[in-house]
């Protein structure tokens, strides 16, 4: 490696997010080591990434909860860094199991970060979440909105932002960056890895493609009556892709000094759902099964960032629109209709999908 590059363990790097960033990651020069428990993620995703670097990173299936275990890692590998992504992210999940939130993302993170210190680590970019800030008061967010989270997993990403701010303020040598992310979507642009969620999704995105390859016979909008121009919930999605080069940016950030940022990753601007669905309908040519129902309890009218303090501080602004994030998106369901399991084309995806 170079003077420039890293080692750089990457938790929950098999997850949707961490295999985007370990992909940027290697083909930017860096040593990628993997720490992922594949609670939510599949084995697969390692194929994926070695044939998208060329390299296949080394990775340990242990938690990070697991002290023991993290201490062996950190004594065979001299690491430079540390991307945190490991832990449990369902907004609605985390209401009906706090306690299980609570002991994987926060317990998770101070194990951590007390083995790193053991380690004489001190880079460490954590992945947080605009639902830090709560139902918004202002439309964009910035970074200085006020901080009220109102479920259990956006209170656990608060938790160990506070604990951030704290070890900072008491040990000002560490480099921290905190990474306040959007609605990630999108897919790596081969369609070899890309969002496999183990359950029920949470989000917009692989609801769509799930219903346009077949895996779902109808696709629910949410409501259609907030006070937006189609009545349908704004969001501000950022392509998975331009968000995993936000980590190497944050990377190189704190190479140049000890400090401890604070940024959101977005575009600055907001789509409906309904635009979504359009926009994804009109890119790949073909048509949703989609109808109106209630609201979900918990959903806001609309959600965007001001993501100008990244562009400041780390030269990071998302590149990637909402014609590449549809496409992206449905490369990768097109290729794995069932996610990781198969790479096999489906016969409704055949049907709606002419050459890539």
């Amino acid at each position: 490696m170079d003077s420039t590059s890293s080692k750089v363990l990457v938790t929950g790097g098999t997850g949707y997010i961490g295999s985007h960033t370990c992909v940027e990651l290697m083909n930017a020069g860096h040593e990628v080591v993997i720490v992922d428990n594949l609670c939510n993620s599949r084995p697969e995703c390692l194929d994926a990434i070695e044939r998208l670097s060329g390299v296949r990173p080394q990775f340990y299936a242990d938690d990070v909860r697991d002290a023991p275990a993290l201490r062996r890692i950190f004594r065979r590998h001299r690491i430079d860094a540390v991307i945190h992504f490991a832990g449990l992210k369902a907004v609605g999940e985390s209401t009906a199991m706090p306690l299980a939130y609570y002991q994987a993302n926060v317990a998770g993170a101070l194990t951590l970060l007390e083995t790193m210190k053991e380690a004489e680590v001190g880079t460490f970019v954590f992945s947080s979440s605009a639902t830090v800030y709560g139902e918004p008061k202002t439309a964009p967010i910035a970074e200085d909105h006020p901080l009220d989270p109102v479920s259990p997993y956006g209170r656990s990403k608060l938790m160990v932002e506070q604990v951030l701010q704290d070890l900072y303020a008491a040990e000002p040598d560490w480099r921290i960056a905190i990474l306040r992310y959007f609605n990630p979507v999108g897919a790596h642009e081969s369609g070899d890895i890309g969002e496999d969620p183990a359950n029920i999704p949470n989000n917009l995105m692989p609801l769509i493609t799930q219903a346009a390859v077949g895996r779902r016979e109808v696709l629910m909008v949410h409501g259609n009556d907030y006070p937006t121009p189609d009545g349908t919930g704004v969001r501000d999605y950022v392509h998975v892709v331009d968000l995993a080069r936000g980590h190497l940016r944050a990377l190189e950030a704190l190479r140049k000094q000890s400090a401890l940022v604070v940024c959101n990753l977005g575009t600055g601007k907001g789509n409906s759902v309904l635009e979504v669905i359009r926009t994804f309908e009109r890119v790949n040519g073909l048509k949703l099964p989609w109808k109106i129902g209630d609201r979900r309890p918990g959903d806001v009218t609309e959600c965007y960032a001001d993501p100008s303090l990244a562009h400041e501080l780390l030269g990071w602004h998302a590149e990637l629109g909402l014609d590449t994030m549809c496409r992206d998106a449905w490369k990768w369901q097109r290729q794995h209709p069932q996610g990781y399991t198969t790479a096999e084309v489906s016969d409704q995806a055949k049907a709606h999908v002419e050459s890539p």
